[in-house]
């Protein structure tokens, strides 16, 4: 005869248990978060206003709009964006004239996603500025790109003129070594966070050769809103 132990198979009602406070759980979590999703969708766009009115002081008010490769199109009355579109924001001033461009970029850094949002002058077909819309990068180190003044001064007119042919960057930009910049477009990192340096720049290269190809044969559109 033998001494061992009986295992006991769990029963039915305690597996029923466990399934309706899964299910009950389930619903609590997707609850939660219908009703706190539209708090945090505002949260984030009022986030991204103050760094338009941050990176475009002139701004008094912003229309956001998608670029397609079939033209541009106001983002007001869609349900959702055109397949592929790029959203961007143009920024109107006291007078309601064109003030400029915002739009965002993005790139990996050395935590996770940097992402900014920079300021594109039509006319200079340059960026003017960038404000940082969110990151984690290491306190004292990566965070310098919101601080160091050498570093900002890249942005001050950020050379991104389009090809002859209008369809890519006449030179792509680029961080290169502190200290070593000598193009206008080329962004001079900090030393000590080229991590962070480098995907600044490489999120705003990524970013205005997919945009402003399909956005500057449609600025008299904006110039001139309906």
């Amino acid at each position: 005869m033998s001494d061992a132990p009986e295992v006991k198979t769990p029963s039915f009602a305690m597996v029923r248990t466990l399934g309706l406070v899964s299910v009950i759980c389930g619903i609590i979590i997707v609850g939660v978060y219908q009703v706190t999703l539209p708090a945090a969708d505002a949260n984030r766009k009022l986030a991204l206003e103050r760094q338009v009115f941050k990176v475009l002081p002139t701004a008094k008010s912003v229309v956001t709009y998608y670029a397609t490769e079939k033209g541009i199109v106001a983002a007001a009355g869609l349900d959702q964006p055109p397949a592929g579109a790029v959203i961007f924001y143009a920024v109107y001033d006291a007078a309601k004239k064109l003030a400029g461009i915002a739009a965002e970029a993005s790139s990996a850094g050395y935590a996770d996603q940097v992402r900014v949002l920079y300021a594109y002058d039509t006319e200079k077909q340059a960026i003017t500025g960038i404000g940082v819309i969110s990151m984690r990068e290491t306190p004292g180190i990566g965070d310098k790109i919101l601080t160091d003044q050498d570093f900002l001064k890249n942005f001050e007119s950020l050379d991104v003129h389009l090809s002859a042919d209008l369809q890519s960057l006449a030179n792509a930009v680029k961080t290169v070594k502190h200290g070593t910049k000598s193009g206008a477009w080329q962004i001079d990192a900090i030393s000590g966070a080229t991590v962070t340096s480098k995907a600044v720049g490489r999120g705003i290269n990524e970013s205005t050769q997919i945009l402003l190809p399909r956005l500057l044969p449609h600025l008299e559109k904006l110039r001139s809103p309906s």
